[in-house]
C-alpha cells in the first residue's frame, strides 16, 4: 500500500521561508507527475505547483516567483521551497503523486495527509 508522507510545515512570520518535502513509501515501480495543493480554512483546495516526471513545472498565479517545486527522482521525492511567505499562504498543504506500483499495474493517484503552514503578520 503506497502512502505519501509530507513534512516541513510549521509556523513562520511574514517574509519567512519553509521547505516542504513529500516522499512515498511502499512498493513503487515508477512515479510520474507530482503536485502540491493547499486548502485554507473555508476555501476550496487549490493547485500550488506541479512538476512532471522530466521536470517541467507549473505554478498557481499567487505563488509565482516565490515558491519553487523540485524533485529528486532517485528518492521519488518532491520539494516545495516557499519564500517570502505571506499570511494568505496559511493553509494545509497536500502533495499528490501518480504512481505505478508494479510494472503491469495501472497508474493511481495518491494523496498525502497534509502539513500545516501558518504565516503570521
Amino acid at each position: 500500500q503506497v502512502q505519501l508522507v509530507e513534512s516541513g510545515g510549521g509556523s513562520v512570520q511574514t517574509g519567512g521561508s519553509l521547505r516542504l518535502s513529500c516522499v512515498p513509501s511502499g512498493h513503487i515501480f515508477n512515479v510520474y507527475a507530482m503536485d502540491w495543493y493547499r486548502q485554507a480554512q473555508g476555501k476550496q483546495r487549490e493547485l500550488v505547483a506541479a512538476i512532471t516526471a522530466d521536470g517541467n513545472t507549473n505554478y498557481g498565479d499567487s505563488v509565482k516567483g516565490r515558491f519553487t517545486i523540485s524533485r529528486d527522482n532517485t528518492k521519488n521525492t518532491t520539494y516545495l521551497q516557499m519564500n517570502s511567505l505571506r499570511p494568505e499562504d496559511t493553509a494545509i498543504y497536500y502533495c499528490n503523486a501518480r504512481i505505478r506500483e508494479h510494472r503491469d499495474s495501472r497508474i493511481n493517484l495518491y494523496w498525502g495527509q497534509g502539513t500545516q503552514v501558518t504565516v503570521s503578520s
